[in-house]
């Protein structure tokens, strides 16, 4: 029976087909398939209507069923969409390791109205809490990122006041839930970021991403060591910046910008956005051959996103990374203690 991965692409297919208001009826479906939390093998199997799936309606519920009856899988999957997990395909790969997921200690990329987010930050921690999670961090864009509302140093301080606020009225809660103060520092080619570097030391993560210059088809291996080596970024997010169907990202000389990256104890993010999924699960392997650290982040914008983690969590399982490579496994205590060994230049060199 075809998976709900074999018919995102064979939705996508059928997108490239069409015209006019059918083209974006079936790429939204596409990429609504990653969230399916059933196969849809199983909804056929039990005679049940696909409409019960987000972005189907009845006209492409039809084609889907013509799939399944007639099955068949595309010989090739363009790499603009190759090598996704469906959130279901995620869930049925963390059934058969349960512990695996009862590992993960919190979530170290998401956004909240100072930004781009929907949610307060006492949203999110209150969305984490249901999680019984130890800890998450808040990642607001950077002010060089306009587009997504991006806040500069005075704005950061305000919200390290309100998450002192949420972190105070936690402390008195069942949840146990801590708030990080972070950001998601804009970086540009050179790998430098656009926040000052005072306003950086109070924070307890960095996550640093580039937001521009991303479909270049140039070798940018040069950029990737720059980013690891800036003083300030712990983790690099969604390294490739590939987005499904949208963007295929940057290449680079892999093996060389992980062991750099092992050599200095930076993590590299599985951002684990349906959207996203980057790293990737070919990359992550060549993560893992260089025993580099991966960091774990969702990229929620609600607070429902939350559990977008275990597409994260099947990428690192499938790709076999080990427990004590990922940051996310880490009690509050040993994540602050890496942190601050980085920033104080007395991280590990392998």
């Amino acid at each position: 029976m075809l998976s709900n991965t074999d018919i995102a692409e064979l939705l996508a297919q059928q997108a490239e087909r069409e015209t006019g208001i059918l083209v974006r009826a079936f790429r939204r479906a596409a990429r609504s398939a990653f969230l399916w939390p059933e196969e849809v093998s199983a909804l056929f199997a039990q005679n049940r209507s696909l409409t019960e799936l987000r972005s189907i309606g009845p006209f492409i519920e039809k084609q889907i069923k013509q799939w399944m009856e007639k099955p068949h899988r595309s010989k090739t999957v363009p790499a603009i969409r190759h090598d996704f997990l469906s959130l279901a395909e995620a869930r049925r790969l963390l059934s058969a390791r349960p512990a695996w997921t009862k590992n993960v200690r919190g979530d170290l990329q998401m956004h909240t109205r100072w930004s781009d987010g929907s949610g307060m930050v006492a949203e999110m921690a209150d969305a984490a809490g249901n999680r019984s999670y130890e800890y998450i961090a808040i990642t607001d864009h950077s002010k060089g990122l306009k587009i997504a509302g991006g806040i500069d140093e005075r704005e950061l301080k305000r919200q390290g006041v309100e998450i002192a606020k949420v972190n105070a009225a936690l402390s008195k809660s069942p949840a146990h839930v801590t708030v990080l103060r972070s950001i998601e520092m804009n970086l540009n080619p050179r790998g430098e970021g656009d926040m000052s570097p005072d306003s950086l030391r109070s924070l307890d993560l960095v996550l640093g991403s580039f937001h521009s210059a991303l479909r270049t088809t140039e070798d940018q291996t040069e950029r990737y060591l720059a980013a690891i080596r800036n003083p300030h970024v712990h983790i690099l997010g969604h390294p490739r910046g590939r987005i499904y169907n949208f963007r295929i990202g940057l290449k680079a000389d892999w093996p060389r910008v992980f062991a750099e990256a092992a050599r200095l104890d930076k993590a590299l993010e599985i951002d684990s956005y349906p959207d996203r999924q980057d790293l990737n699960v070919e990359l992550l392997k060549i993560a893992r051959d260089h025993g580099t650290r991966i960091s774990l982040g969702t990229d929620a914008h609600h607070g429902w996103q939350l559990e977008f983690i275990d597409l994260g969590l099947a990428a690192a399982l499938r790709a076999n990374i080990s427990t004590d490579r990922i940051v996310n496994f880490m009690s509050l205590p040993e994540l602050k203690a890496w942190a601050q060994a980085l920033r104080h230049g007395n991280a590990s060199k392998k």
